[in-house]
């Protein structure tokens, strides 16, 4: 017979002791990167922190300025259908005088003993209905045919208007949903600089905010008088730009913002040459294009001068290698040194 040997029971204590070490070394190999992907977030040093910030507002700026351009777009649209809506009423008021007229006539005919079929159709409920059929015309009197034909002619065209708004209505709710999705990144990185700032302490901030102050104080510093800019401007438009510009020195930065009170980069360089009698574009990519480019050794004061390869930051050249401009939600309106940013081309507007 086989010997029957009593199984060894396994210890407990002994199968959690070395699930737990397994767990453990678990543990140990993400928190330390053994798996080459866990691992906690280093702690970053202010200035790793100031150049996060200072990127994501950047990338804020690029969707503001993408937001600018699709409200602009938006706002342009609501403007066409409403001169639609506006001709269609006016056309629709001119219709019913000319039906009335035939009104009048179909009333005499009556009277006179029938109604030609032509009128009977114009007056009808359903004035599509002659629309399908040309023959109507040619059994009526030359002055009923003309009217009639009047009638016909303005009924497609407010069926034309109607659906051109129409389009414009189609083309609006794609804009509307593209200023949602601008908004949405905009707020999005705003808030991730927020975050990052958070973790700085104040002693910190204040250390960074005042490195931004003295920063401003000094380029300022280094120019001549507001007057003596806008003296040095190719002409009085320019001139009134730049004096503009310096009025609204410490304006709070609000995305979208045009003005009178805060202001975007764009919405600075707007208002202050819409001040000045010239009209530019709302966008930092369309106001490059709004005059003639000059180079950076012609720059004169009250030229737009214009960063990053998407072109998506604006400022308004004062002299001296300086600008007036909006940076971003955490300084107002200043002076800053062009070679803050990375120059991608400048132009003329007056």
């Amino acid at each position: 017979m086989a010997a029957h040997r009593k199984p060894r029971r396994r210890s407990a204590g002994g199968s959690t002791a070395r699930t737990a070490w397994t767990i453990a070394l678990a543990g140990a190999a993400t928190a330390t990167g053994f798996d080459g992907t866990g691992h906690a977030e280093p702690q970053l040093t202010p200035a790793q922190v100031k150049a996060k910030v200072d990127k994501l507002y950047q990338e804020a700026e690029a969707a503001t300025e993408k937001y600018n351009g699709a409200k602009e777009q938006a706002d342009a649209g609501r403007q066409r259908i409403r001169n639609l809506q506006d001709q269609a009423a006016r056309k629709t008021e001119k219709l019913n005088a000319a039906r009335e007229a035939l009104g009048s006539m179909a009333a005499a005919q009556y009277r006179d003993g029938g109604l030609d079929p032509a009128l009977q159709l114009a007056l009808s409920e359903d004035p599509d209905r002659y629309l399908d059929g040309a023959e109507f015309a040619e059994r009526a009197g030359n002055r009923q045919a003309s009217s009639v034909a009047s009638v016909r002619k303005q009924l497609r065209e407010i069926e034309q208007l109607r659906g051109a708004a129409q389009v414009e209505l189609t083309s609006l709710k794609s804009r509307q949903a593209e200023l949602k999705r601008h908004k949405k990144t905009i707020t999005g990185k705003l808030d991730s600089a927020r975050d990052l700032l958070t973790r700085l302490t104040a002693e910190e901030q204040a250390r960074l905010d005042d490195r931004a102050t003295r920063s401003s104080t000094g380029a300022r510093d280094a120019l001549a008088s507001p007057g003596s800019a806008a003296a040095q401007a190719p002409n009085a438009r320019a001139a009134a730009a730049v004096s503009y510009a310096y009025a609204k020195l410490g304006s709070p930065y609000v995305w979208g913002a045009t003005g009178p009170n805060a202001f975007d980069c764009s919405g600075l360089t707007q208002a202050a040459y819409r001040e000045a009698g010239v009209s530019l574009p709302r966008t930092t990519y369309a106001q490059i294009d709004a005059g003639r480019r000059v180079s950076r050794s012609e720059l004169r004061p009250g030229d737009l001068v214009f960063f990053y390869s998407g072109i998506s930051h604006v400022g308004l050249y004062i002299g001296n290698g300086q600008m007036i401009h909006a940076p971003n939600p955490s300084a107002p309106v200043r002076v800053a040194p062009l070679d803050e940013m990375p120059f991608a081309g400048a132009t003329r507007v007056a």
